[in-house]
């Protein structure tokens, strides 16, 4: 693409995005901004339109909503940690079942190699199972589809289950109503991006997000800073990450897409399912709240599930803990797992 068409790509994303949150806004559907955004843009990206959002505009999203769910840190929320090593141990479990629940059904159902099977049921960290599925000659473009289609689906369908079966908090997380003033913007900013800076530069996993949530919970854990970001802001940060999700669908071929369709579908449900009694266990034996947990152990990406979090009002440090721990434990574990399960090598040259 020209550097014009680029501008103009990004310009029509941002259009399309922004018409499609400020509709299901209009709508009253829960995590409107957020799932309008990304239905609209996944849409448009599937109809052949050349949508694209470029790196500058993606990580300022990611800061903008990092700074908002560090503006949400408090002493209640912090309270609860007390039931992480439990939680975070059976994601772990939770995480393997999975994998291996839906390496199995695409194996059986749609006759998927071990390999390609095996990271397209892993859940998450799609960027290294990307780049292991080249390395290993697995089906890149059938990981691909359904790795997006469970992010699009619990992106869309996720906040509307919640709301209709009543398990979403009635009532909203602490959002500060204090706007801060410029110079405490500038100090939100600078920090924000410092933090996320280090952390990049020591390769932490969605640097960008995290970074910016911890220089803002710091700021304001500590009342160094007690205004948040205006409104218009929060807006804008759940609109991005929408649009974001949405242009995985122009990377895919439609024909691509709708060949794999039924195993995405298939593979979603069987973890779906296993994360279910997952959930289950945690809510019987734990006092966290439903909808906290079934938001931890969604098998979606990091960025899409504390968005939701953010428009769910839902705790927020629950959320980031368990699904940066699935993103580390996916990344450490599914190399040793396709080295024993998946395809000799010699295979894959053959």
């Amino acid at each position: 693409m020209t550097d014009r068409a680029k501008i103009l790509g990004t310009l029509e994303t941002l259009v399309i995005g922004t018409a499609g949150g400020l509709l299901f806004l209009w709508l009253n559907l829960p995590g409107g901004l957020i799932s309008g955004a990304m239905a609209a843009v996944g849409i448009a990206a599937m109809a052949g339109r050349p949508l694209t959002m470029p790196p500058i505009l993606t990580q300022s999203v990611l800061v903008l909503l990092g700074i908002t769910l560090g503006s949400l840190v408090s002493r209640q929320l912090i309270q609860h940690m007390s039931a992480y090593p439990l939680t975070i141990g059976l994601l772990a479990l939770a995480t393997f079942c999975s994998t291996f629940g839906s390496s199995i059904y695409l194996q059986r159902m749609h006759g998927w190699d071990q390999t390609s099977a095996l990271l397209a049921g892993s859940p998450g960290a799609l960027s290294q199972i990307t780049i292991l599925a080249a390395e290993k000659g697995a089906d890149v473009a059938a990981i691909a589809v359904v790795q997006t289609m469970r992010v699009i689906i619990l992106t869309a369908a996720l906040p509307l289950v919640l709301a209709l079966t009543g398990i979403a908090p009635t009532a909203p997380m602490e959002v500060t109503s204090l706007i801060a003033s410029p110079l405490e913007l500038a100090v939100l900013a600078a920090a924000s991006l410092a933090v996320a800076l280090l952390l990049r530069l020591a390769k932490f996993p969605a640097s960008w997000m995290f970074g910016a949530m911890i220089a803002s919970s710091v700021l304001h854990g500590t009342d160094l800073i007690e205004g948040g970001l205006p409104p218009w802001m929060r807006g804008v940060a759940l609109v991005g990450i929408g649009a974001v999700i949405g242009t995985r669908f122009s990377r895919i071929k439609k024909s691509t897409l709708l060949s794999h369709i039924h195993a995405g579908l298939g593979s979603f449900a069987v973890a779906i399912a296993i994360s279910a009694i997952f959930v289950t266990v945690i809510v019987l034996a734990t006092n966290v709240r439903l909808a906290d947990v079934v938001v931890a152990f969604a098998p979606g990406a990091m960025d899409a599930m504390l968005a939701l979090a953010l428009t769910l009002h839902i705790d927020p440090i629950f959320v980031g803990a368990h699904h940066l721990s699935r993103f580390v434990f996916v990344s450490i574990t599914t190399p040793g797992i396709i080295h024993l399960f998946g395809r000799p090598q010699e295979d894959v040259d053959d």
